[in-house]
């Protein structure tokens, strides 16, 4: 199928956090496929696949599909949904009050009914104004809206309009669903975000047709059309893994052998070597696309233009992805599929990040052909989003500005790139899975927990857990980066790290001086008890695992994660500087509003 393609751009910054998502418990999976050889997340034990980012159970039930497997469901003719045929009476199990259309044009709510239910009689209220439903029978799932011919346009549902006066308020607002006067079903949301939908996610039914007020039910908003995908996890027996500057031939090599599909994700592309690869592929057959950010912070660097240009001039087909209302904040992953193989990496597709001139990062590439698969899934419902953009278009309404110049620096190649034996890997992705598969794996360390970052929230669930670790007994390092745009809110955070544990705890934290090894962290990976370690793009803030795209594989075997943690060692024995643990209440609070200051102000130096 046709893909579209974005492209990715280099700026310094540290993307900030957004708001955050409720949390709930779900039951299964939604997009993935099933591959014989993958292991979905809690299967193998008969665990739950509850997963507390996203609703996937009922966006699953939303789009005709399987929870247990992806797959689209089979249903009885006029039913979406086998769901409604032991459901005692309608209820309200979507809203979508904000679309991005003009004044809200086409907003609707979603009903889930019993088979051949008559709608005569029924009616929904805000407690100020009353639409009556269409005299029609239905069964299973149904839209409706004051509006149908712009619903149809939103949703794949059969949409009904109602006769009378409803607008679903963007503020919050109660909605009651009446049959011949009495209540039904009864839910209540606070503000909409834009482009979100809301789906229930109470497991109680609704109150028979009486005049006794039902509950509320609860629900979860989630972007529209985004994904809500489980961990999938596969017996792998190799990958190679590389860090960078050391290893930058890896992820041309991963592009350069591609046959039949390359599938290349990021946040931005400076690199005249990565797209002139690109086009070799198309050129010797290779099916390629292309998927970048249309809005990185700061702005599209202006060497994106040109090679954009020369990437549509070869036939490779590219799209953005972005803007208001987008399913995510920033599409920030850093990957590539090139047929079986899998590359995840920290690095942007520029000189400074795969080119090997700038940064620290980690990178993996393995073969499998089930993860590559489940990746594939993940670009192609991102590339055929709603709020992508072709090429030219993106071209046309970018914001270009001018590149920081490329310095040509050369580090040594410390740390060659390693094949090693693999016992499995999973790939999570953001914001439907990682933040909190990573806390189940930091909260089972036994031993020791690594973490380099460029920069991160200590606020973060993820940094909770690692401090509990440490109180527990866990050895706990912390290595952050220290470039001027970094240096004041690190120091601040690993203060603040290191006095809210016990005394005993045993947690460090370190900012990286100047070193002759590379220029800066950008590398966002953690090693635990040097049995697991996960490589991917999300910087460990709340705006990264709740909002964005971002894509992560944690690797299981000694071999593997003795490899990252010997970089690590390598970095944190470098020109590095403790931080004393006594600092005096006045330099605290001045690294602290240093800290605030730098977050405010300075984010757009920050690195992606």
């Amino acid at each position: 199928m046709g893909r579209y393609v974005a492209l990715c751009l280099l700026v310094l910054v540290v993307i900030g956090t957004g708001g955050a998502l409720t949390s709930i418990a779900a039951t299964s999976t939604l997009e993935a496929g099933t591959h014989h050889d993958v292991i979905r997340h809690g299967a193998a034990t008969g665990d739950s696949l509850d997963d507390p980012a996203c609703p996937r159970a009922q966006i699953a039930q939303a789009r005709g599909e399987n929870a247990a497997t992806g797959h689209t469901a089979v249903a009885d003719a006029g039913s979406h949904s086998s769901a409604s045929d032991h459901q005692a009476a309608p209820q309200i199990v979507e809203l979508y009050p904000n679309p991005t259309t003009y004044g809200n044009a086409g907003e609707y709510l979603v009903l889930e009914t019993p088979p051949k239910t008559t709608l005569e009689n029924w009616s929904l209220t805000d407690g100020h104004t009353t639409a009556r439903l269409p005299n029609e029978t239905v069964s299973g799932r149904v839209a409706v809206s004051m509006n149908a011919t712009e619903t149809a346009q939103l949703t794949d549902e059969r949409v009904l309009e109602l006769e009378g006066t409803l607008r679903l308020a963007v503020d919050g607002d109660t909605l009651t669903l009446r049959a011949d006067g009495d209540p039904v079903d009864q839910v209540s949301y606070e503000r909409a975000p834009l482009a979100d939908q809301w789906y229930r996610t109470a497991h109680s039914a609704p109150a028979s047709a009486t005049a006794q007020t039902p509950t509320d039910a609860d629900g979860q908003w989630w972007p529209r059309d985004a994904t809500c995908l489980p961990v999938s996890s596969a017996e792998v027996e190799s990958a190679t893994v590389f860090v960078l500057p050391d290893g930058p031939d890896i992820p041309l090599e991963t592009i350069r052998e591609a046959e039949d599909r390359l599938l290349l994700a990021g946040y931005t592309l400076t690199s005249e070597s990565v797209a002139d690869e690109l086009v070799a592929a198309h050129e010797r057959g290779v099916d390629v696309a292309v998927l970048l950010e249309s809005g990185p912070v700061g702005g599209t660097p202006e060497t994106t233009e040109s090679l954009l240009e020369m990437l549509e001039e070869n036939g490779v087909e590219v799209r953005a992805t972005g803007g208001e209302g987008a399913r995510y904040r920033y599409h920030h992953p850093k990957y590539a599929v090139a047929d079986d193989h899998v590359l995840v990496m920290s690095e942007n597709w520029n000189p400074s990040g795969v080119g090997g001139e700038s940064s620290r990062g980690w990178g993996v590439s393995l073969e499998d052909e089930a993860l590559a698969a489940d990746l594939e899934t993940v670009f192609d419902t991102d590339f055929a989003g709603w709020d992508t953009a072709s090429n030219a278009a993106y071209r046309a309404n970018a914001t270009f500005v001018d590149d920081e110049a490329n310095t040509g620096q050369s580090f040594p190649a410390t740390h060659d790139p390693e094949s090693v034996p693999v016992e499995s890997a999973e790939l999570l992705v953001a914001p439907d899975n990682a933040e909190g598969r990573l806390n189940e794996l930091l909260a089972g360390a036994d031993e020791e927990i690594l973490i380099k970052q460029a920069s991160l929230d200590a606020d973060l669930s993820l940094v909770d857990t690692a401090l509990k670790a440490a109180d527990d007994g866990v050895d706990v390092k912390l290595l952050l980066d220290s470039t001027w745009y970094h240096e004041d809110e690190n120091a601040a955070v690993a203060t603040e790290l290191e006095q809210a544990v016990d005394n005993d705890a045993s947690l460090e934290a370190r900012l990286l001086e100047d070193t002759s090894s590379f220029e800066k962290i950008h590398a966002k990976g953690v090693i635990i008890d040097r049995e697991v370690a996960v490589v991917g793009s999300a910087n460990w803030n709340e705006n990264a695992f709740q909002n964005n795209r971002e894509v992560l594989v944690a690797l299981h075997g000694e071999a593997a994660a003795s490899y990252y943690a010997t970089v690590f060692e390598d970095d944190w024995d470098g020109d590095t500087s403790r931080l004393p643990f006594g600092l005096s209440l006045t330099v605290i609070i001045a690294l602290i509003i240093a800290a605030f200051v730098g977050h405010r102000y300075l984010r757009f130096g920050d690195e992606h």
